[in-house]
């Protein structure tokens, strides 16, 4: 067997060099493309609880999104009950309210079982979208 001693193989240290390279290189790859799979995951929406006003058996909430917000429904401590639009349709999972950014819309809220409100008692009112909850406690001043 004949041994080549004219040929030069790579110093280990360059050999280390290169492996340590390329592994950096794949890494950052898969974690940029683990990013934007998980970004459209990240959405938020944002919805301002901008005034109110009291009836009988409902309160009118008004609300101003800062983002483009579905509405899907209202809990009213923390039990669920009927809320319409400004047109009086009803707001459901099944017909939800798209409210887009920066517009501010009126929602009714009424009380669980169309019940009046009992005077001097807080409760709490809670807007429900696709992606949040947004609680909001006030006493009632019917």
């Amino acid at each position: 067997m004949k041994i080549l001693k004219s040929r030069k193989a790579l110093s280990p240290v360059v050999a280390s060099i290169i492996l340590i390279a390329v592994t950096v290189a794949v890494s950052l790859a898969v974690a940029i493309w683990m990013g934007a799979l998980t970004g459209g995951y990240m959405k938020t929406e944002e919805l301002q609880i901008t005034g109110y006003r009291w009836g009988a058996n409902y309160i009118n909430i008004t609300l101003t999104a800062k983002t483009d917000v579905v509405i899907t429904g209202a809990m009213v401590d923390d039990k669920p009950t009927t809320c319409y639009k400004q047109d009086g349709n009803q707001i459901t999972q099944t017909s939800p309210y798209s409210v887009p950014k920066g517009t501010t819309v009126t929602v009714k809220v009424m009380n669980v079982g169309d019940t009046g409100w009992t005077p001097g008692l807080p409760y709490k009112i809670t807007i429900m979208t696709q992606s949040a909850q947004y609680p909001w406690t006030g006493t009632a001043n019917p």
